[in-house]
């Protein structure tokens, strides 16, 4: 799967109602580390370990809105939803543990 934007808080917040897994890359343009992590986290979207996932990004100046709403106070962030409830965040960089957290909230059902 690949990542797709997030631009509004009435979709943000009818993704993360959708009932699947969510996981949001909240981002910014000027930000170095999240450009660092960006190939990371689109190649963690087309992984089979997280197929049952659905992968978004959030520019959190583009989408202040929906930054604010979930309170991003630093980039990059990631998180993840289902049911409209916050399962897992991560701050920071991370490529070790953005796996973890994905792996932790993740399941693929055999």
């Amino acid at each position: 799967m690949t990542v797709t934007p997030i631009t509004t808080l009435d979709e943000f917040n009818e993704i993360i109602n959708s009932g699947k897994i969510i996981c949001i890359d909240f981002w910014a343009t000027w930000c170095g580390p999240c450009r660092m992590i960006s190939p990371i986290f689109e190649k963690l979207s087309e992984s089979e370990d997280f197929a049952e996932a659905e992968f978004y990004k959030v520019d959190v100046d583009a989408a202040s809105e929906v930054s604010a709403e979930v309170g991003i106070k630093a980039m990059p962030t990631f998180m993840v939803f289902k049911d409209g409830e916050k399962l897992g965040e991560l701050v920071g960089a991370d490529a070790e543990e953005l796996e973890n957290l994905l792996k932790t909230h993740v399941v693929v059902e055999e």
